[in-house]
């Protein structure tokens, strides 16, 4: 012991000093990485702290042990994608009957989800029932008649942003028996823990805003009890569907920049909605931080930031979102988000093409809707940029050619 004092930090600086400074062989500042697939015994039937790669690595060990102080978890498991990291969590719900699992999902959460969903459903894997999560009243009287053994949550919602109650929805799921699963990937840790508001399992796509720099793809699942704990690292193991040591290494990297990232997310992000709303041909903004938005002091009373997430809809339809996409210059048409560059998706056609056309309008998924991953380029540039090609789409006058300052005013 080196008789140092432990002192308490604040998650921004746990996340910079993850794994910093803990190479006992040589001193490394930034922890080496562990590559090798499989790890010597001691003796005969004497296995070390690894065995094989696939069931535990140092250099996994790492990400997972951040993650979890992040989120205040017990403990987890690095995963492959956000998509193994979902079907983990739902292999290590416990099944309170006979049968298969009994899942209960929001109406407008992430294509890839609905697609697994309705895709085990098909096959009797699951007992499936959507609803719309942001409705209070509705949920818990789901909850209450249909006695899932899994409510999964995703608050703000991909892609209309809309917020769920995750004090309510926890409260009633949990008299019900209920294990509640939240996916946290649209902000964070730096933003929200839903652990702490007494969910027992916590998602991530780590592509997203943990890593911030689409070049890894990778997932999370975080557990409040060690119990819970056990069951998905069981589950990822057997599965096979842990992550690799390099992906694990560059998301550690990428964590330790996260809180520094969001701040600047965000302010682009109050910058650019702030444009929008003086847009005449905005016929719609989606956005938590806004005022008038149906969920903002539900946001506000369970979330420290808003994100740098917008969806907003065009007037004119899909040719003007068309026109408007080739036109932009400072926002690439990709899908994923949370990097430090501006994406612009079109949910319809891209994240959420896998949902029917049905199931599109039930949600409120239009062909007009448009989703920013607003980065972390100056934001000035950013609202010009937008500005100037909603203009040019919909053959309307730019009121703005160089937009002042982001202001700041995101937070509580």
């Amino acid at each position: 012991m080196s008789g140092r004092p432990i002192l308490p930090i604040s998650p921004a600086t746990a996340s910079v000093r993850a794994g910093v400074d803990s190479d006992a062989a040589f001193g490394a500042v930034v922890p080496p990485i562990v590559l090798s697939s499989n790890f010597s015994f001691e003796a005969l039937g004497t296995p070390r702290t690894h065995d094989y790669t696939r069931s535990g690595n140092p250099t996994r060990d790492q990400l997972v042990e951040a993650l979890a102080k992040l989120e205040g978890a017990a403990g987890g498991v690095v995963t492959s994608s956000g998509m193994s990291a979902i079907l983990v969590a739902l292999y290590a719900t416990p099944r309170r009957r006979g049968g298969p699992p009994r899942v209960l999902a929001p109406t407008d959460g992430y294509g890839g989800t609905f697609r697994l969903f309705t895709s085990l459903a098909e096959r009797n894997e699951i007992e499936l029932e959507w609803i719309d999560a942001w409705q209070t009243d509705a949920l818990v009287e789901s909850i209450e008649r249909f006695a899932p053994d899994l409510v999964w949550l995703e608050t703000p919602s991909n892609p209309l942003l809309r917020i769920t109650d995750l004090r309510a929805a926890i409260e009633a799921a949990h008299a019900h028996g209920a294990v509640v699963a939240v996916d946290n990937t649209f902000l964070s840790p730096a933003l929200q823990t839903p652990l702490a508001l007494g969910a027992d399992v916590v998602v991530h796509s780590t592509t997203k805003y943990i890593n911030g720099h689409s070049d890894v793809v990778g997932g999370a699942v975080l557990a409040r009890e060690r119990k819970t704990v056990e069951s998905v690292a069981f589950w990822a193991n057997c599965l096979g569907v842990t992550g690799a040591p390099f992906d694990s290494f560059l998301t550690l990297r990428g964590l330790r920049t996260l809180h520094l990232r969001v701040r600047q997310h965000e302010e682009n992000a109050a910058a650019i909605v702030a444009a929008l709303e003086e847009c005449d041909a905005i016929t719609a903004i989606h956005y938590p931080g806004r005022a008038e938005h149906p969920g903002h002091a539900i946001a506000r009373s369970q979330q420290r930031g808003f994100g740098g997430m917008i969806s907003f809809e065009l007037a004119g339809g899909r040719p003007a979102v068309e026109r408007f996409v080739t036109e932009l210059r400072s926002f690439t048409l990709a899908e994923s988000l949370g990097g430090v560059e501006s994406l612009v998706c079109h949910p319809a056609t891209m994240t959420h093409a896998a949902m029917t056309a049905d199931a599109r309008e039930r949600a409120g998924i239009c062909d007009s809707l448009i989703r920013l991953s607003v980065g972390i380029e100056d934001g000035a540039d950013l609202v010009a940029d937008l500005t100037r090609a909603i203009a040019v789409s919909t053959s309307r006058r730019s009121t703005f050619v160089r937009a002042p300052r982001p202001r700041t005013e995101v937070r509580k």
